[in-house]
């Protein structure tokens, strides 16, 4: 049981939840100027994980397939017999139902909003079947994690959260295209969808490179509607440099680069943003 557990959690990439934690932990500084309550912050944290990891484990399980046809992701845990599309498939099941128990102990508009959080989540495996936008429906499914903890602290939705849950959801968007560039062939051999197999590497890298802006825009707009020290354009600057740096290092197009740069680099940049965040509100 304990193998099966660690197989799980390595095929959904569990560590990635680090991708959304830290931007569900700084909505709930900001929103409560540091002073957040106990019960509602665990809740958000638990409901932003079990969202992410129930999404990834369908993924999984909706890709299986694909993944078994492309040399890049043949060894993955399914396609490689090392776990059962059931059994990813009942995780995510729970994941699921952790997320709506949350949803339950926060606020109605919370459970009002369970049913679009479904249709995010379950929509975007199927998403590269169909438009080449898919890398923006899952950044658009990540962002839950920022606007979910506004809406489930406050209990309605106000302009100024719109804003972090943008530039969240083109960073996103941004790094998903990075990432996508290493299956450009396999893409368009068999007939997905995705911005590289669409417009080419050149104009893919241009468009991730827009969205990042978009993010710097959001972000360093949050000032605006939040009170913030030095501390947060300190850690929003560093962010801006290690953007600029996932695409350089993206430009040399190995797998071993690519991940690098859509991978390693953007799990930094929100425990970075998040610590300048926490500074501000202390």
């Amino acid at each position: 049981m304990l193998r099966k557990i660690k197989l799980i959690g390595d095929a959904v990439m569990i560590q990635h939840t680090l991708f959304s934690l830290p931007f569900a932990a700084m909505a709930i500084l900001l929103e409560t100027g540091g002073r957040p309550p106990l019960k509602e912050s665990v809740l958000i944290l638990i409901a932003a994980a079990a969202g992410r990891n129930a999404a990834n484990a369908l993924n999984r399980v909706v890709d299986a397939d694909i993944d078994k046809k492309n040399a890049r992701t043949a060894s993955r845990h399914i396609p490689q017999g090392l776990l059962s599309k059931k059994s990813l498939f009942i995780f995510s099941l729970i994941m699921g139902a952790t997320l709506v128990a949350a949803a339950f102990c926060l606020n109605w508009l919370c459970v009002l909003l369970l049913p679009i959080a479904a249709i995010l989540i379950g929509g975007y495996s199927f998403t590269k079947r169909w438009t080449w936008l898919c890398h923006y429906w899952l950044g658009l499914a990540c962002s839950c994690s920022v606007m979910g903890p506004f809406v489930a602290l406050s209990g309605r939705f106000a302009l100024r959260y719109f804003v972090l849950t943008a530039a969240h959801c083109l960073w996103v968007a941004g790094f998903d295209i990075v990432y996508a560039l290493q299956d450009i062939e396999f893409d368009r051999k068999e007939r997905l969808h995705s911005i590289p197999a669409r417009f080419g590497a050149k104009k893919a890298r241009l468009i991730a490179a827009l969205s990042h802006a978009g993010t710097l825009a959001g972000l360093f707009s949050a000032p605006l509607f939040w009170h913030v020290s030095s501390a947060y354009f300190i850690a929003t600057g560093i962010a801006a440099i290690l953007l600029v740096a996932e695409h350089i290092v993206a430009l040399n197009k190995t797998e071993r680069r690519i991940r690098i740069a859509s991978y390693s680099i953007n799990e930094v940049i929100p425990i970075v943003i998040f610590v300048g965040a926490l500074i501000s509100t202390l």
